[in-house]
């Protein structure tokens, strides 16, 4: 009697390992863009899986990253402002980077456009992870701004423009 129930812990444990080794299977990405009335900025939160940007990285420059370091955080800021970029009447909006905050699972980076409202027509360009992972999806939340309502865009790589309504 103990075999089998040796086994069935064995088998429990290979399907937990397994669960776990496949529970990265869907990558994706948030960004949380709103307009603070307070300061008259609008303020831009992403939030990526850690290890997926940190292998894209590696995989771009050929080392080990860490986004602890500052150096390290300005290469991904240099890869961030190429793909992720916001348009308006044609020109674009002056992203700042304004930093990141790195733990062991998640990067969350903070960007804002100064002085400045999201208006209707604004074009948005988030092909973040998508050049490097073909199933990556990207969800950006516009909260409401001068009259009109919230609005969800998501990103993938065969869509990665998309104009506010």
């Amino acid at each position: 009697m103990r075999l089998p129930r040796v086994l069935a812990g064995a088998w429990l444990a290979v399907l937990l390992c397994c669960g776990t080794a496949s529970a990265h299977n869907y990558h994706m990405g948030m960004a949380d863009i709103g307009y603070n009335a307070a300061t008259g900025n609008t303020e831009i939160v992403h939030t990526y899986t850690a290890h997926d940007l940190e292998t894209l990285l590696t995989n771009l420059y050929g080392r080990q990253f860490d986004m602890g370091m500052e150096e390290d955080q300005e290469v991904l800021r240099r890869y961030l402002e190429k793909r992720f970029t916001i348009t308006a009447d044609g020109k674009p909006l002056p992203l700042q980077w304004v930093g990141v905050k790195a733990d062991a699972d998640v990067l969350t980076i903070f960007q804002q456009v100064e002085r400045t409202a999201l208006p209707a027509g604004a074009l948005l360009f988030d092909g973040v992870l998508s050049d490097f992972i073909a199933t990556q999806v990207n969800t950006v939340n516009v909260g409401a701004r001068n009259g009109r309502p919230a609005v969800t865009l998501v990103f993938t790589a065969k869509q990665e423009k998309q104009r506010l309504p």
